[in-house]
């Protein structure tokens, strides 16, 4: 916007400078080529009016004036015979020089001859030049103090504009406590109170979710364990086992019932958190959630591996602890969907402004129908997960991605089972 208003401005002062300094340089040009041209004809008219007198006196005036002509001007001065003498006076611009042709008449109207006056043209040419010259210096002044002056008014006037692109950028990453000053026009500044009302109208909002997050943590958690230590009590005190069985099942039932909670908690943490993004080691953070899962994975006699990952250790942009969340949930979903000696992959791969992490798993995969509910909340699919699972966790890794300005997919993995593709932006900071 800068940049167009600069250029408006420069053309709007080239407009005027050539609409008013054109026509007056070409004016001062043929001012000075008639004011040329009627000196050389009316010098060329009086050395006729000698010629044309016959007396002795006159033609000695007349050799004498030409003598003087020459030495003081760059011009000519010849005498024609009567033969080759114009009816009347002419003067003809070519050559590099101006030709004034005067003829010499008696009183009875007979030409007895004519003088011609050869004027160059190259003083007047450089005059010319040093007109024009002077305009396009002058112009060329005029334009780069108008482009600075642009420059600044521009800069001024966009100020506002760019103050509230800074707030918006701020708030996309995260920051709920920016806020645009309320400067220049009335215009922009009512703009500027519009989104800082409305800044903080949702700051006030999310605070009151991490709060209600934070309550209901509280209250849900501690009913559902108090329940799960009574089941465990009855289930110690029955000797029957028809109630003992349907104790086990009601334990079940609460262990269920809290890992949705949990996973609901989770979500709507999520959900209400915000936080800016700042650059990570995703190789540190791979390494680290894998050598918590590995135990994990060794009693079930899986290997989970870290493999295909290029040079380097890129960093990429995400928020504190989301991209630790995210590995957990899908590695927990490929550890409970893999057959016993199974293999899960993990590897990364830099693409430009993004990175790729891939989590391939050797399970029974999904349908491209599965795929394309397997980000709705509740929704779960075959396996471990399918049993007794909460149905939120590619929820909770999807919101997680996005809010981080990523990109989660479901694709085939190579040879069977599925392959969780997630697209996290990449710093441009270097991490090699």
């Amino acid at each position: 916007m800068i940049r167009q208003l600069i250029v408006s401005y420069v053309l709007l002062v080239a407009g005027a400078l050539a609409a008013f300094t054109v026509p007056v340089a070409f004016t001062l040009t043929a001012q000075l080529r008639g004011d040329t041209e009627h000196s050389v004809r009316r010098e060329a008219a009086a050395m006729a009016l000698l010629l044309s007198d016959g007396s002795t006196a006159s033609k000695a005036t007349l050799t004498r004036m030409s003598e003087r002509y020459a030495q003081e001007t760059p011009g000519t001065m010849k005498v024609l015979p009567a033969a080759d003498a114009p009816a009347r006076a002419t003067a003809h611009w070519g050559g590099g020089a101006l030709t004034a042709t005067a003829p010499a008449k008696t009183a009875d109207g007979r030409i007895v001859g004519a003088v011609r006056i050869s004027y160059p043209t190259s003083d007047l040419t450089r005059r010319l030049w040093q007109i024009w010259g002077f305009r396009a210096i002058l112009a060329v002044a005029v334009l780069a103090v108008a482009a600075g002056l642009g420059a600044l008014v521009a800069r001024r006037l966009t100020r506002p504009l760019r103050q509230l692109n800074d707030m918006a950028s701020k708030f996309s990453d995260g920051d709920l406590t920016a806020r645009s000053p309320v400067t220049g026009p009335s215009e922009t500044q009512t703009l500027a109170r519009t989104l800082n009302q409305g800044a903080e109208r949702l700051d006030t909002l999310v605070a009151a979710q991490r709060i209600f997050v934070a309550d209901a943590s509280h209250q849900l958690r501690t009913p559902l364990t108090a329940l799960r230590l009574s089941l465990d009590n009855i289930a110690d005190g029955v000797d029957d086992d028809f109630v003992r069985e349907d104790v086990e099942q009601a334990t079940a039932e609460v262990v269920r019932m809290s890992r949705l909670v949990n996973g609901l908690l989770v979500l709507a943490r999520a959900e209400a958190k915000v936080t800016a993004a700042e650059p990570l080691s995703l190789h540190d953070v791979v390494a680290e959630r894998l050598s918590v899962w590995r135990p994990a994975a060794d009693e079930r006699g899986v290997t989970i591996a870290l493999g295909g990952v290029a040079d380097g250790r890129p960093l990429v942009l995400a928020s504190p602890g989301h991209l630790d969340q995210v590995l957990d949930n899908v590695l927990s979903n490929a550890l409970e969907v893999s057959p016993d000696g199974a293999t899960i992959t993990v590897r990364y791969e830099p693409r430009g402004d993004e990175v790729v992490l891939s989590v391939l798993d050797q399970g029974p995969g999904m349908s491209d129908p599965e795929k394309s509910r397997a980000f709705d909340r509740f929704w779960r699919g075959q396996g471990l997960t399918g049993r007794s699972g909460s149905g939120l966790g590619l929820a909770v890794v999807k919101q997680l991605v996005t809010d981080d300005g990523g990109t989660v997919a479901l694709r085939d993995a190579p040879g069977g089972g599925l392959c969780v593709a997630i697209s996290l932006r990449a710093s441009q900071r270097s991490g090699g």
